[in-house]
């Protein structure tokens, strides 16, 4: 313990002993003249052998001295008697019990008030203090040639040793740490939890071991360093507490590495997680939800996709260095940013951001734009208008990435992300994340996109084919719905019709394309065709059929099912073929609903089988469901399980038609069914100039 830090100069009276005095066992004895023993230490007694009873009084020279070193002995302490001067040497002394034992001693002549001479002599056990020697020599060149930095703190937490390393670490020479505190000498780390962990291990006894800290110091003022700091509590002998030593690593390259490691980590992590959550479905603006919420808030506090509002109609686009960008906004995610949320373009709002704005030139380029540290002018480039740049200043966002979504070489459009609580500013390993997310969304959102497209002609092409018919055709009242399929893949075949022919008499025709897309559309547009001019004929109804399977042949190698109903106001029947299809349910007021027993025969299109026509009372008030197995069939359930389901909503012949068919679609219609739907119901009025 320095001066500075022991008790006695703090004027706290004197400090207790040492216990150094206690392991070397230092024995004192004092001798007259003549060389005899006046005085005899305990330490004497114990080095030696003799009680104080048996030493005082004898010559030293006996007692203390192996025979064959008696006589230089003798001539060494005349020397010391005579001359005054001190004499230290070691030699072998002989101990009570008759084993020898190496000694180191030293000599000096005493003078008493009375002008009296005695001879003091001071011995230690010489393997006793070699062992002290060497651990001294060993504990202070590792102290001073150390490459850890060490320290020994006081109980009052101010420095009392320091070694070179430490030195180097903190940047300050070791004269300058003496005396001082933590605080003193090194401002600029988190002392007060420093100083708490120190008077811990103080209090305790208990190390502190490989606690990381971080800070600066004046080696290096201006990067932070992480260091590993160990704390150990310092006891004497006696178990008096001394101090703590301080230990001092600095670990900041394996810190950095670390944190990169760990970076790199959740890059991967961010990926594989966006390539699982990333285009779930073939819908446009739900992939662009998924591209915002993988990046929110693991890579950005508010990220949004923008496509190019040429893109999303399917048009090419190249923008030159002077044109605007229209950018449709598909989807926006911000986490605890309210301010920067309001200030995005909704999702599907269409905006022209100027050619001077940074996503411009993101989607011009097809390169990353990166901003690390916003500047007040900055937000004038970001935001599409005054009023969303302030917005985003008072958001507090200060760094800016935008990165382009790139399929097929074409830019669709762009993710633009923005950092608010994150405290770090975007950097390379950010483009270069942003950059895979981009690009792996971008596939799918250009597959969606092709889908949409896709899907919407194939509607486009299917509605054009459908018929609109008035509510009333002939002795008939009749309502339908036709419901597409999820996927543009399942887009197509399934169509109706209703026909007035000659004499009040209807045709009703319902009937499904087997496949799906463009081709079945088109497909079931030319069976449409044709069956309005076969039925045109007054033909019967099987003979009808017969027809289509023919020309269904001819039309590569599509096949279709087929209900095709004559009714006839006149008799109150109706003539009905089947070509494959599920059969039609007749409704009659009094009588559970039935599905009329029809032979079944075989899909158009694939021959050679013959058709029949069966006659079935339809008197007024009757009603006809017609439907195609999209409305029934679902993947978990049986067919004959589900047309229970359709009878045992067909309870109220009265229910209005159009009432009837929303019924049927929203109860029948299952969510896993990804197939086309279409329904058409005919209630019989009353004969032309008669009475229902």
């Amino acid at each position: 313990m320095s001066a500075a830090g022991s008790p006695a100069a703090r004027g706290g009276g004197p400090s207790g002993p040492s216990g150094l005095l206690d392991v070397l066992k230092l024995a004192s004895v004092v001798l007259d003249t003549d060389g005899r023993i006046v005085l005899w230490s305990p330490m004497a007694e114990e080095l030696f052998g003799y009680t104080a009873q048996e030493a005082l009084g004898r010559y030293a020279a006996r007692v203390m001295v192996d025979e064959r070193h008696v006589e230089l002995v003798v001539k060494l302490f005349a020397d010391v008697m005579e001359t005054g001067q001190s004499w230290a040497g070691a030699f072998p002394i002989r101990r009570k019990d008759g084993s020898t034992v190496l000694v180191e001693f030293r000599n000096m002549r005493l003078v008493d008030d009375q002008g009296e001479v005695f001879a003091l002599g001071l011995a230690a056990d010489q393997t006793t203090l070699r062992r002290l020697e060497r651990d001294v020599a060993l504990s202070t060149r590792m102290v001073a040639q150390s490459p850890i930095g060490l320290a020994v703190l006081d109980t009052d937490l101010r420095y009392v040793t320091v070694n070179p390393a430490l030195e180097r670490i903190n940047g300050v020479p070791a004269e300058d740490h003496l005396g001082r505190t933590v605080s003193e000498v090194l401002p600029r780390l988190d002392v007060a939890a420093l100083e708490s962990a120190m008077h811990d291990v103080l209090d305790t006894g208990t190390p502190l071991v490989d606690q990381s800290t971080v800070g600066r110091t004046p080696a290096d003022p201006d990067s932070d360093h992480t260091w590993s700091l160990s704390l150990y509590r310092l006891e004497d002998a006696r178990g008096r507490v001394l101090g703590v030593a301080q230990s001092v690593v600095d670990i900041t390259d394996q810190y950095r590495a670390g944190v990169e490691a760990e970076a790199a980590r959740r890059r991967l992590a961010l990926i594989a997680d966006a390539s699982a959550r990333i285009g779930t479905t073939l819908d446009l603006e739900r992939t662009a939800r998924e591209l915002a919420d993988v990046a929110v808030p693991e890579l950005a506090d508010v990220a949004a996709v923008d496509l190019l509002d040429a893109v999303v109609a399917g048009r090419p686009t190249h923008l030159g260095p002077a044109e605007s960008a229209v950018i449709r906004a598909l989807a926006v995610r911000a986490y605890n940013a309210p301010d920067a949320l309001g200030a995005a373009d909704p999702p599907g709002q269409v905006a022209q951001y100027g050619p001077d704005r940074l996503v411009t030139e993101c989607v011009r380029t097809g390169r990353p734009v990166l901003v690390a540290e916003v500047k007040t002018d900055d937000f004038a480039r970001i935001a599409r208008s005054p009023e969303s740049a302030e917005a985003l200043a008072r958001a507090g966002v200060h760094s800016y990435l935008a990165v382009p979504l790139i399929a097929r070489g074409e830019v669709l459009g762009a993710l633009d992300l923005k950092r608010i609580h994150h405290p770090l500013p975007f950097g390379r390993d950010d483009v270069l994340l942003a950059r895979e997310l981009a690009a792996r969304a971008a596939v799918q959102i250009d597959n969606a996109r092709w889908y949409q497209n896709a899907r919407t002609t194939a509607l486009t092409l299917q509605r054009s084919l459908l018929p609109s018919h008035p509510p009333v055709t002939g002795g008939l009242e009749v309502a339908s719905r036709y419901q597409p399929a999820g996927a543009t893949t399942e887009v197509g075949g399934d169509w109706f019709d209703v026909i007035a022919l000659e004499d009040g008499k209807t045709a009703l025709v319902v009937g499904d394309v087997m496949g799906s897309g463009i081709d079945a559309a088109a497909a079931m547009g030319r069976l449409r065709t044709a069956t309005t001019t076969l039925a045109s004929l007054d033909l019967d109804p099987a003979v009808l059929l017969e027809h289509l399977d023919r020309i269904t042949q001819g039309l590569d190698h599509s096949i279709a099912t087929c209900v095709y109903v004559v009714h006839d106001p006149r008799v109150d029947r109706c003539r009905i073929a089947n070509a494959g299809h599920l059969p039609p349910v007749r409704v009659r007021a009094g009588h559970p609903p039935e599905l009329l027993e029809l032979p079944t025969g075989a899909p158009l299109g694939v021959g050679g089988v013959a058709f029949s026509t069966t006659e079935v009372d339809f008197a007024p008030g009757d009603q006809l469901v017609l439907y195609t197995d999209g409305l029934v069939e679902t993947r978990r359930h049986s067919l004959d399980e589900r047309l229970n389901a359709l009878l045992a909503l067909l309870d109220d012949p009265a229910r209005p038609l159009e009432e009837l068919c929303d019924l049927l679609l929203s109860a029948l219609h299952h969510p896993d069914n990804h197939d086309d739907v279409a329904v058409l119901v005919a209630r019989a009025l009353g004969r032309p100039g008669g009475t229902a």
